[in-house]
């Protein structure tokens, strides 16, 4: 079974993500770098479906020279090989970074299943899995929470929704995008991480004309969580503890 997953390169966020001072863009200089929480899930699915089933699991990202690094994580977790689509430092839309994914993906041979996170962690606009899988005629599913391969070479897909659990059963190939809590990922280990800083990645060069989403600023939602209140100093903030306690219970 041959198995493609494809990453994204995206800000590791603290509590507040930082902007531009114009708006436009997330401001990333004093920010580090890793997977987001859905495709490294999906990672983590590739490389067990692998292993259970054999076969080969190939991790893909679209971006800039330093998404090498996030490739190599996969590759630590249990990868086996890695794709880099060279597209510069432009931050793509959901289309051209589709255009990039089949870039990437022309020269290997058809896999069998096409992993992708729901959404990314960034930008989050959840398209360029759909817009892959409809380029390469497959049939493709969303928001998943479990999957396993049947024997007769087909899916079983499960996810969520208020009123239940959805069943999908998929033919292969296909492409399904997962989302977090399908499994737990595993951490890398100093061995796999040796191993992955030797791996020699395949690299293409990409230019896709861009898409039709333009993005016209950025903002913070409003920040309403309850801020620290002070109940004083020393024994005089004695009794206004006492009267929290009463408050939860606790006396």
């Amino acid at each position: 079974m041959d198995i493609v997953v494809c990453i994204k390169r995206v800000p590791a966020f603290g509590a507040q993500v930082p902007l531009t001072d114009d708006g436009s863009a997330v401001d990333t200089r004093h920010l580090g770098f890793t997977i987001g929480p859905h495709e490294e899930c999906a990672v983590e699915e590739a490389v067990r479906l692998a292993s259970a089933h054999g076969g080969r699991v190939t991790v893909l990202s679209v971006g800039p020279e330093e998404a090498g690094e996030q490739l190599r994580y996969a590759l630590a977790m249990g990868a086996h090989q890695g794709v880099l689509v060279d597209t510069g430092t432009t931050d793509l839309d959901p289309e051209a970074t589709a255009t990039a994914v089949l870039a990437g993906l022309a020269d290997e041979p058809e896999p069998d299943l096409v992993l992708f996170g729901d959404a990314s962690a960034d930008a989050g606009h959840g398209q360029v899995g759909i817009r892959v899988a409809l380029a390469r005629d497959l049939p493709v599913v969303g928001g998943i929470t479990g999957l396993e391969i049947d024997t007769g070479g087909s899916l079983r897909a499960t996810r969520e929704s208020p009123s239940g659990t959805e069943l999908f059963r998929v033919p292969m190939p296909a492409a399904v995008a997962v989302k977090e809590g399908l499994n737990l990922p595993r951490y890398p280990t100093l061995p796999g991480r040796l191993k992955a800083k030797k791996a020699e990645l395949r690299t293409v060069t990409c230019d896709p004309e861009p898409g039709g989403l333009h993005t016209v600023g950025l903002r913070r939602p409003a920040d309403d969580r309850a801020g620290a209140v002070p109940l004083g100093r020393g024994a005089g903030a004695a009794p206004a503890v006492v009267d929290v306690l009463a408050e939860l219970g606790k006396v």
